[in-house]
């Protein structure tokens, strides 16, 4: 294998390490776990609100030191070196799930964000090493095909730990929720071993302007981000494109994290929700190459727009559904299309930053996103208790108060579909030639 070959490989195999904790903790063990054992006894809308603004805390904290952290390793050729930390931080919070006990709502949620502040934190210099690891006719499949490196990897790990799950006994486990617990162990077995291919095999290039201080490149780090914001003026492309990612990506990843909750909200059976995950990863995976294809082929903006209304219609269907048949049908289409608009718009913003400043952008890229996933979780949440107040009757029976909660979820749902109407009604305005202009310019700069 050659050394750009295993460049991408390596760059690659990270997807596929860290894609364990996305899929299986934050989309598939730790929302069901958390309603039936960490938070058990509290009302579903209470407990949909206590995850949801979970998920938020750990965003803004990603959030407001992404730009900073990017600049930082622009200037001090360390984007690997923060990848390591932030990533084996995550590893170890994904362990420590373990150890909560039941009932500890509060100590799962601050385990659980501390994780998510390692994996997101991780992707901003993921993400800003994909330019120096595929050139730019390359960029749209190189990005494609680590997505879907993510959902086989991911697929593979989650469909172990949900048979370990469905059958405890086979494993040596005296039950499914002692199961849950050490797939929390596994998950953060095979992210530390399989990120350490991207540790040996991608190449980092020295930054223009490298300091031999520790203390200096975090100094012209952050002088560097002083200056992104003066120069912000010859960034109304990106700006833009930002605006438009913030909020079609806000839906995308509430989804992510939020389904599986919903799903229970609305009666279906936890069991059901985790093969509609399952069905979901292993569809991604050749969805993902495929989505990466027409990027490079035909265009990536025409293939955002497709995604985009997908995402449209499984929001407006998942408020009516009303059978696990349909869940199915519904992680078939969501696996189309999921791996598509997350590989496409890091391949497409790749074209309108410049390239010597990949991470502090990519700081910034990554900022919004997790800006927009405080938004949507918690927005769900809101909807769906301000729902169940309007709805509910006085003096209810347990009927209806179980109707009043399965119908406050549908609202807080739909609730999502308008972040993906604005998201591509900005979309419809960023110009693709005049950002390649922009980052030329200031790239010389």
């Amino acid at each position: 294998m050659n050394k750009e070959k295993k460049a991408v490989w390596g760059w690659a195999m990270y997807d596929w390490a860290n894609s364990a904790f996305a899929t299986t903790v934050m989309a598939g063990f730790f929302p069901v776990f958390f309603k039936q054992y960490w938070s058990y006894g509290a009302d579903v809308n209470m407990s949909t609100a206590q995850l949801g603004f979970g998920n938020s805390i750990a965003s803004i904290f990603v959030a407001i030191m992404a730009p900073v952290l990017g600049a930082i390793a622009d200037k001090g050729s360390a984007r690997k070196k923060f990848l390591i930390f932030f990533a084996y931080l995550g590893v170890l919070m994904t362990a420590a799930l373990f150890l909560v006990q039941k009932g500890d709502w509060g100590w799962a949620i601050f385990v659980y964000v501390m994780g998510i502040i390692g994996f997101s934190g991780a992707n901003i210099f993921y993400d800003s090493l994909l330019p120096s690891v595929a050139s730019e006719e390359r960029i749209d499949y190189v990005s494609g095909f680590g997505y879907a490196m993510g959902y086989l990897g991911g697929g593979l790990l989650f469909l172990v730990t949900v048979l370990m799950t469905a059958m405890p006994e086979k494993f040596g486990l005296p039950d499914s929720g002692t199961a849950v617990k050490y797939a929390f162990i596994l998950v953060a077995l095979w992210w530390g071993l399989f990120t350490i291919f991207t540790i040996v095999w991608v190449p980092e290039e020295p930054s223009a302007g490298t300091s031999s201080g520790r203390v200096n490149f975090v100094a012209e780090g952050f002088r560097q981000l002083v200056g992104t914001f003066k120069k912000v003026r010859h960034l109304k492309t990106v700006v833009l494109f930002l605006c438009a990612y913030w909020f079609y990506i806000d839906g995308v990843d509430t989804i992510i994290r939020m389904a599986v909750d919903y799903g229970m909200s609305i009666g279906f059976a936890s069991n059901d929700l985790i093969v509609a995950l399952l069905i979901t990863q292993f569809v991604g995976f050749p969805s993902a190459l495929v989505f990466g294809k027409l990027g490079q082929r035909w265009s990536v903006r025409k293939s955002i727009y497709i995604a985009i209304g997908i995402y449209i219609l499984v929001t407006i269907w998942g408020t009516m559904m009303t059978s696990k048949q349909e869940f199915y049908i519904l992680a078939v289409i969501i696996g189309l299309v999921q791996g598509g608009i997350q590989a496409l718009s890091r391949s497409y913003y790749s074209r309108l930053i410049p390239k010597n400043q990949s991470a502090e952008y990519y700081g910034f890229y990554n900022m919004l996103g997790k800006f927009a996933a405080i938004v949507g979780p918690v927005l769900m949440g809101i909807v769906g208790l301000i729902a169940r107040r309007i709805l509910m009757p006085s003096s209810p029976t347990p009927e209806q108060i179980m109707h009043v909660g399965q119908l406050a979820s549908r609202w807080g749902i739909a609730s999502i579909s308008m972040l993906f109407i604005i998201g591509a009604i900005l979309f419809f305005f960023v110009d693709e030639d005049k950002g390649k202009v922009e980052a030329a310019y200031l790239s010389e700069v």
